[in-house]
Parts: structure tokens; sequence; C-alpha cells
């Protein structure tokens, strides 16, 4: 039997010592985010919360309203209250026509933003408190993205809320 030199022995490890190092391993919990833009900005809402991603829907106007909602549409039989993004963030107004029907609180509700960027999967444990201003009310966590963009989460619950 030959003999193996203790240099041969560092460059192979040993099946016991390879399943120690993979328990050994964190596991990263990540949850899936539609990404979308409004203004320059980078949005995320997560993807459990999205229903449907619409183009080219007529906006019915609403009376009585506040500005920000646009009016509501017929989604296969159900109304959808429309909100701009844009002006419930308190920015000038723009002509979209992209909107990310979200569920909140057991309420569909369609939001208009610039363009859908992609889906990607975010590690919980980088997303970062934002300090909270009146313009970023509706931010609940920000971070780094793997394209080195930075994503603010969009806490969809307060879009209907003074």
């Amino acid at each position: 039997m030959a003999q193996i030199s203790k240099s041969e022995e560092v460059l192979f490890a040993r099946e016991q010592e390879v399943d120690n190092y993979t328990e050994q391993l964190p596991e990263i919990v990540t949850e899936k985010y539609l990404i979308f833009s409004s203004d320059s900005l980078m949005y995320g809402i997560k993807a459990e919360q999205v229903k449907d991603i619409i183009t080219d829907y007529t906006i019915t106007y609403v009376p009585h309203v506040p500005n920000y909602v646009k009016g509501v549409i017929n989604l296969r039989g159900q109304i959808v209250p429309i909100v701009d993004i844009r002006l419930r963030l308190g920015k000038p107004d723009q002509n979209n026509f992209c909107g990310i029907v979200v569920d909140v609180e057991g309420s569909m509700v369609g939001i208009l933003v610039d363009m859908v960027e992609q889906m990607v999967d975010v590690p919980l444990d980088a997303i970062l408190p934002v300090p909270t201003s009146t313009s970023q009310a509706m931010v609940s966590g920000m971070c780094t993205l793997p394209d080195g963009n930075t994503m603010l989460e969009l806490d969809c619950e307060l879009l209907l809320h003074d």
C-alpha cells in the first residue's frame, strides 16, 4: 500500500470532513420581490402580494376620491381601484400605462408605475429599516440589489390610508 504524504492529505478532504463542512453552512432565507421603477427610484413589492401586471386598460374616473386615485378598472369582472404611485408619493404626474395589481388586506388594488423591471430573490437579512419621513412613509425597508441598485420596499397596506 502506498504511503500518502502530508501535503497530499491536505488536497483531498475525507467524506466525514465534507459532511461536517456542509452542515455548518448557514441557510440564507430569501423572499421574491417584483421590482418596478417610479420617478427614477426602484421599488419592490413582495411577490406573494402581486396578482397581475396590466397594460392598456381603460381607467374609469371616479369623483370625490383623493387625487392619487386615478379611477377604477374592470379586471375579469372585479372592480379594482387604480392608484398612481407618483401622485401618492407627492411626485409630478406622468402618463403611465403599466400597472401592478396587488392584494392589500384582502382587496385588490392597482398601482400605476413607470416600468416593471424584474423579479429577484432578496435575502431577508439584507432588508434594512428606513428612517421615516413624510415622503417615504410608505417605504418599510431598503436593500442593495445584486446589480448594485437600491430597492425601496413598498408597504402596500399604506397605499389607501392617509
